[in-house]
């Protein structure tokens, strides 16, 4: 049963959602990459309240929609310039589609292993499944085995994987619901590192945007100080 969940976990978090989200990434913009992250909550909302049959508060439904409302005005100005294909958004859709359901699943199961343990099986066991298609779509005489790629590869293995999935994993055990609001932060923190790294301009768009989305996040944490009363 366990190793069944560990597949069944690897193939939605792993090999579609990632497999899924570096596809689209050839065929829409970083921006439109970034906005799809707030995507996520929403049907994790939806999964949620049917799976696990958890009524949601009016706080936790006004932050969730004050979060969205952020992100869609963080990103407005992006959107107008940004150029994606028909085909890039239904991949980017069907990635986003499978990581929320892949953390309704992690909620659902009573896992007997450990975090870091169901993170390291699904990571091999995700990516095992994805070698096919990689076989398939990559050129490996391309790939160049430089300081950037192992310097890429290390960041990749470290705290994307490793250190954010660990903590990823820890709050959705607590609640997956509120876990998924902190997915709002995404595009925000995208801002940032694109303003820093890419030169791109920060408006204010993306201040009004950030208030909404730090105001969404404190309405729908409020409701786990409330209960703690």
């Amino acid at each position: 049963m366990e190793w069944r969940n560990l597949l069944i976990f690897a193939l939605l978090n792993t090999t579609i959602y990632l497999g899924a989200y570096v596809t689209a990434m050839k065929e829409v913009s970083a921006g439109i990459g970034s906005l799809s992250t707030a995507t996520s909550p929403l049907f994790i909302l939806l999964m949620s309240a049917i799976w696990m049959r958890r009524k949601l508060r009016w706080q936790e439904i006004t932050g969730i929609a004050a979060g969205f409302i952020g992100v869609a005005i963080a990103t407005y100005p992006l959107l107008q310039n940004s150029h994606a294909t028909l085909k890039g958004l239904l991949i980017l859709l069907a990635g986003m589609v499978s990581v929320s359901v892949a953390t309704v699943f992690y909620a659902r199961v009573k896992w007997e292993l450990r975090n870091v343990v169901i993170n390291a099986w699904q990571v091999l066991l995700g990516g095992i499944c994805l070698l096919p298609f990689t076989w398939l779509s990559t050129d490996p005489q391309q790939t160049q085995w430089n300081a950037t790629f192992w310097g890429s590869v290390f960041w990749l293995i470290g705290p994307v994987s490793i250190v954010s999935m660990q903590l990823w994993f820890h709050l959705v055990r607590i609640d997956a619901v509120k876990a998924s609001v902190w997915l709002f932060l995404c595009p925000i923190f995208g801002f940032v590192y694109a303003y820093f790294l890419l030169d791109e301009p920060i408006t204010i768009f993306t201040f009004a945007g950030t208030a909404l989305v730090i105001g969404g996040l404190y309405i729908a944490q409020k409701v786990k100080v409330l209960d703690q009363q």
